[in-house]
């Protein structure tokens, strides 16, 4: 079984909510060996064909929850480099974590550890030229992904095309990925842990991993070719791909996209496994803004017997992507797919468990932006007892929601009609 992390000491922290009781089979060992066997071989054909290769057995995914216990996570990792740590963000603030990290790195370096910052022009826009500034100075190696400055991108479609990966990894050895970007909104557990009530203000309720094993090589590869590709040039020197050795039972693919390209593996291994589902598609997500593709598949599923549910934000910093996926709520209810909206939280995590046995957790979220304009990544985990601790994972934010009934939605007012209408014309770019 998985280890599960929640806030620790590195920021004050309340316990999460009790996992409730409901009618689903646990993921793990009480599937029986055979059954979950079956299944994990069946998707592991499936996602092998996706992504066209096959999956790395041998390593270990450890879920994170929040940005405390992530940070403390990555925070140690970090204090332990003796060579290189690469990162790669789509926001960098200064403030909070982002100023601790600072101070990590610098003192690395000292150190001599190589460091390389990779950030998004557009997503860390707001942060102060000089904090960039000190890193350069203490020897960190810094790219900014499509930077705005530039009149020339500023006023084409480099725009659109935006680097939304989280990925940490240290000595290539061990690596980090999902939805937490370096933000002072993570300094504290998310709002449900803490007892408050939620506002556009609260910190986020987000999920990541830590991944050590021979799949880290594929993470480091990712970043190395982004790296080049933006900088026009080689990584400077270090020790980036030392031998790996199996330390788990985990089956991992990483599934990954450049920005602005057209096939995208994650989109495709997702569509795939739906289709493959027999017992239940769990989905977490910030930012749902379906292709008609994937609606059709998640009909599909769930009137063929399927247990679809989605947990959705209530509340987000994107009203116009929270309307445009409210659009299709109509669709998905009829179909029999359960939705379920937190609103005592910002929700920003996107995992998907998927028969107890694929589960993913990354940066992308279920919108044409991720499908189509963003860099991406995601680990796709095949292994029943993963599986099992994102599921506790779900039920827990399943708990802290409310289901959305069809007969309330036919009723709700023209206001909300009226939002979702809007949104909805603009949605290839949401």
């Amino acid at each position: 079984m998985p280890t599960l992390r929640t806030a620790s000491s590195f920021w004050p922290a309340a316990p999460m909510p009790p996992i409730p009781k409901t009618g689903a089979t646990p993921s793990g060992g009480s599937l029986g060996g055979a059954g979950a066997a079956a299944r994990a071989s069946r998707h592991a054909r499936t996602l092998a064909h996706a992504l066209d290769r096959p999956v790395t057995p041998g390593n270990r995914v450890e879920v994170l929850i929040d940005g405390p216990a992530t940070y403390e996570a990555m925070f140690a990792a970090i204090d332990a480099a003796r060579d290189h740590i690469n990162i790669e963000s789509y926001i960098v603030e200064a403030d909070g974590p982002g100023d601790e990290l600072a101070r990590r790195l610098i003192a690395k370096r000292r150190q001599g550890v190589k460091v390389n910052l990779l950030y998004d022009g557009f997503g860390s826009v707001r942060t102060s030229a000089q904090y960039f500034e000190q890193l350069r100075r203490a020897g960190v190696e810094l790219c900014e992904y499509n930077p705005l400055s530039p009149l020339k991108n500023t006023l084409s479609r480099a725009l659109h095309l935006r680097d939304h990966r989280k990925l940490l990894i240290v000595d290539g050895r061990v690596a980090f990925t999902g939805g937490i970007n370096i933000s002072s909104v993570y300094s504290a557990p998310s709002s449900a842990t803490a007892g408050r009530r939620a506002s556009e203000e609260s910190e986020w309720r987000d999920t990541h991993v830590r991944v050590e094993g021979p799949v880290v090589a594929t993470l480091q590869r990712l970043f190395l070719d982004h790296w080049c590709g933006q900088t026009h040039g080689a990584a400077q020197r270090a020790r980036y791909f030392p031998q790996l050795r199996a330390v788990g039972e985990h089956h991992v693919g990483v599934a990954a996209c450049d920005a602005g390209r057209r096939r995208n593996p994650f989109y495709r291994a997702l569509l795939r496994a739906i289709a493959t589902a027999e017992q239940r598609i769990w989905v977490t997500v910030a930012y749902f803004v379906p292709t008609r593709r994937l609606l059709r598949a998640l009909c599909a599923a769930a009137r063929r017997g399927v247990d679809v549910r989605l947990v959705l934000p209530g509340i987000s910093d994107s009203w116009a992507a929270m309307h445009a996926g409210r659009a299709h709520y109509g669709r998905l209810l009829r179909a029999g797919v359960r939705i379920y909206e937190r609103h005592d939280a910002l929700l920003h995590a996107k995992t998907t468990v998927i028969d107890g046995v694929w589960s993913t957790v990354g940066s992308s979220n279920l919108d044409w932006r991720s499908f189509l304009h963003n860099a991406e990544a995601n680990v796709v985990v095949l292994d029943a007892g993963f599986a099992d601790a994102l599921e506790k994972v779900f039920q827990r934010d399943l708990q802290c929601s409310t289901e959305v009934q069809l007969s309330d939605w036919r009723g709700r007012g023209w206001k909300a009609k009226s939002l979702e209408w809007l949104a909805a014309r603009f949605e290839f770019l949401l």
